[in-house]
């Protein structure tokens, strides 16, 4: 298995996301993290989506879904149906729900081992 990480500007995300995973024609595994301009913050960021899709994965939710399902979510913010600071991983409509609030406990976990508090992590994440 192939495996690409890249750590970009938000502005050249495939759409506005922090963190974003998806198969390349080739098979490749691509993660793409949003640079927030703190390498602990881009690793933690990294961690999340790394767990999110082994367990999608696992239980064979197919990355096509979830990549559909974010592009609406971001859809329906555009037009105004959810704040700025929502994530398409916890509206109960998300294929991938449970893995995405898996993967933000393990954030937190991550947060509080560092010291970092979560609201100062989470409000800064939210502020690019």
């Amino acid at each position: 298995m192939k495996i690409e990480i890249e750590v970009k500007p938000l502005s050249s995300m495939r759409y506005n996301t922090l963190g974003d995973y998806f198969y390349k024609k080739d098979g490749t595994l691509r993660f793409e993290i949003a640079d927030t301009g703190n390498d602990t913050y881009n690793t933690m960021i990294l961690i999340h989506e790394i767990i999110e899709e082994l367990m999608t994965k696992v239980k064979g939710i197919n990355e096509k879904k979830i990549t559909e399902f974010d592009f609406k979510f971001e859809k329906e913010r555009e037009s105004g149906l959810h704040g700025i600071e929502s994530e398409p991983g916890f509206d109960i409509r998300s294929p991938y729900e449970p893995e995405h609030m898996i993967a933000t406990a393990v954030e937190m976990i991550i947060c509080a081992h560092l010291g970092i508090k979560w609201n100062k992590y989470n409000y800064d994440i939210n502020s690019l």
